[in-house]
């Protein structure tokens, strides 16, 4: 049995996940409509990982018995003036997504709950990927995408990324 405290925090990690989606695609359409079509490419798949997250702590919840509550999703607040405003933001935004986990992480392992610290093992692994890929998205567009030829063979590289569904088996 999961506690009160995990499943109101998995609840709104599963909002959370679902906010991330709406903010991903939100970046999405500011790149399509600055015609940089790798870059919402890489976004519009960003949107889809997070969806899928939110629908493997759905899963959790509910094998083990426990409601699903879907709040309201804000809308994505972040205005972009710049190329770069989305990536530096989805780089703190994610930063922001590891301590929510770090969060219910910790109280699973004040509570002694291992069924829910293993299953948040696979997500504390996701999140560094998360956070390295986002940092190394600013870094190569600091270094490079300050001249249109390095633009354009940067939005090259994004769009080359194709959608890979998360192999978590939830049990």
């Amino acid at each position: 049995m999961l506690s009160k405290k995990i499943v109101e925090m998995l609840n709104a990690q599963v909002n959370a996940e679902f906010y991330s989606a709406y903010l991903y695609l939100d970046m999405a359409n500011y790149y399509k409509d600055e015609g940089l079509d790798g870059y919402f490419n890489w976004y519009k798949i960003q949107a889809q990982e997070e969806r899928d997250h939110a629908v493997l702590f759905m899963e959790y919840l509910q094998q083990n018995g426990e409601a699903v509550v879907l709040d309201a999703i804000a809308k994505p607040d972040k205005e972009f003036k710049e190329f770069i405003d989305p990536l530096k933001a989805g780089a703190e935004h994610e930063r922001v997504v590891t301590a929510l986990i770090n969060d219910i992480y910790a109280v699973a392992y004040e509570e002694k709950d291992f069924r829910t610290m293993q299953f948040l093992d696979w997500f504390v692994k996701e999140q560094a990927e998360e956070e390295d890929n986002a940092d190394d998205n600013v870094k190569k567009f600091e270094l490079f995408g300050g001249d249109s030829r390095s633009l354009y063979e940067l939005d090259l590289e994004m769009a080359a990324r194709v959608y890979t569904a998360p192999s978590l088996v939830i049990g």
